[in-house]
């Protein structure tokens, strides 16, 4: 079931997002440093015909990838079960479903973004966005109205 907020409800939640984004943003370079360190190491023993492996390496190249990519699976669930839907990781984008005169829209927020000025429809995406105005004020609503 979704979860629907209010621009203030939304607002609320993005110092604990920020901080679980950057997290992830850090996991998925560890991640990426340790497959294409990996890679380049199976490249290299490919072409030296095997010799001189060593295996104390490609096994914690292999752990590091692995913890970090589980890592980031779980903070990626994490930021789910708020309400949150991570659209772009690379920059940090995230959008926060709201009801808009009845229809689902998205508030959106970037990553360097100081608060959420946006929303969007659902099949607009990120080009989409439209100014935060009075009338969306006035006519947008959450699952509780606080």
């Amino acid at each position: 079931m979704a979860r629907y907020f209010r621009l203030e409800q939304a607002e609320r939640l993005l110092p604990t997002v920020e901080l679980s984004i950057r997290k992830a943003l850090e996991l998925k370079q560890s991640a990426q440093e340790a497959s294409d360190t990996l890679e380049s190491h199976m490249r290299h023993l490919k072409m030296a015909g095997g010799a001189f492996v060593n295996y104390n390496r490609l096994h914690a190249l292999k752990d590091q990838r692995d913890q970090s990519m589980g890592a980031l699976k779980r903070l990626l669930e994490e930021i789910h079960e708020l309400g949150c839907q991570v659209k772009d990781l690379d920059i940090g984008l995230l959008d926060f479903p709201t009801l808009y005169r009845g229809e689902e829209v998205l508030l959106c927020w970037k990553l360097g973004e100081t608060g959420i000025s946006f929303w969007h429809g659902l099949t607009e995406g990120f080009r989409g966005r439209k100014a935060i105005d009075r009338d969306f004020l006035d006519n947008h609503r959450g699952d509780l109205e606080q």
